[in-house]
């Protein structure tokens, strides 16, 4: 005690009422940004009740929520998953956990022409139109590697098995009475993305991961465009949805997660400043119900709204020669 200072010390009860003040502010501001980093959550209350849905990738990450979120509205899903037996754990778990009984898997491996055009065989034998298609899953940062059919592994698992996979659900998209849509999971490295249609699958380029994966996304994009134009006077819309950073597997090729170290050192980065993969579901929700988004075709999403994408992107000739490229590629008929 300080002489001539009775009782409290000097500032005490400011100290005493400045504390709780300042946690209070600081675990505020955590949640703040928590809840910003969390991005748009979709506001839809439709329905998907009768309506028939395929996931890529369905079984994991944002396609595992997309497929809760969509059975929870009362859709019939189909996953398209490579393991089918670990798709079954989750496909049980979602008739539980949803209440809707209509959701089941079929094999599916993008990275391979033969098994997409299986998964499409075996689709419609049971089925007479389809909805809503999301084209979702991917790989990213992958080391370089090509699929059976030779083609670089970020190029067709992102981007060429999805354009034969839509290719042929065409007919039974322009089936559905109400009109279906088609989405299509890009990224923002797109723009980093350099389309070289002579070298498609990095034979003379040097191969670098990261470019490889912008490469396969810009392509996504410019299937969307060209597409969308394809299927100008169909009640069939097609739209690009980017769903922002999120914590799935599919950063397992990064170097942060390559060294546990480091991995456990990032972790509580990871947590803060990633989306949750329901979190990043809701922009695909919003593309694939919304009452709002009815007719709306060829657009960039992102966080729940359209987005500007890069002028150069649009211009149209890319996009075209891609496509023809892709069908030769999947040896479809001009």
């Amino acid at each position: 005690m300080f002489p001539g200072f009775e009782g409290k010390l000097p500032g005490e009860d400011f100290m005493h009422s400045f504390y709780p003040i300042a946690i209070a502010l600081f675990f505020g501001l955590i949640y703040g940004i928590r809840s910003y980093m969390r991005g748009a959550q979709s506001q839809t209350q439709e329905r998907a009740d009768g309506k028939t849905a395929v996931i890529t990738g369905g079984n994991t990450g944002i396609g595992r929520e997309v497929a809760r979120l969509l059975a929870e509205r009362g859709a019939r899903v189909i996953l398209g998953c490579r393991d089918v037996e670990k798709a079954m754990v989750v496909v049980e778990e979602l008739k539980t956990s949803t209440g809707n009984k209509n959701i089941q898997v079929l094999p599916l491996d993008l990275a391979s022409m033969r098994s997409v055009r299986e998964f499409v065989v075996l689709f419609k034998q049971n089925e007479a139109r389809l909805d809503i298609l999301v084209n979702n899953a991917g790989v990213m940062c992958h080391p370089q590697a090509k699929t059976e059919d030779g083609m670089e592994i970020h190029f067709q698992t992102n981007y060429l098995g999805h354009f034969l996979l839509t290719s042929l659900l065409l007919d039974l998209l322009k089936a559905a009475p109400d009109g279906a849509r088609i989405i299509n999971v890009t990224a923002s490295a797109y723009r980093l993305g350099q389309l070289d249609l002579n070298d498609l699958q990095y034979e003379t380029r040097e191969y670098k991961p990261g470019a490889a994966y912008a490469q396969s996304k810009l392509s996504v994009l410019l299937m969307t465009l060209y597409l969308a134009k394809h299927l100008e006077g169909s009640k069939v819309t097609v739209n690009a949805v980017n769903p922002g950073v999120v914590r799935t597997g599919i950063h397992r090729h990064m170097p942060f997660r390559q060294n546990i170290l480091i991995s456990l050192t990032f972790a509580p980065f990871v947590w803060f400043l990633m989306k949750t993969p329901k979190d990043g579901a809701q922009t695909i929700l919003q593309c694939a119900i919304a009452k709002e988004e009815d007719g709306v075709s060829g657009k960039y999403y992102a966080e729940c709204k359209v987005d500007k994408f890069e002028e150069d992107v649009g211009d149209g000739v890319k996009a075209e020669e891609l496509w023809q490229k892709s069908r030769q590629l999947c040896g479809l008929s001009s």
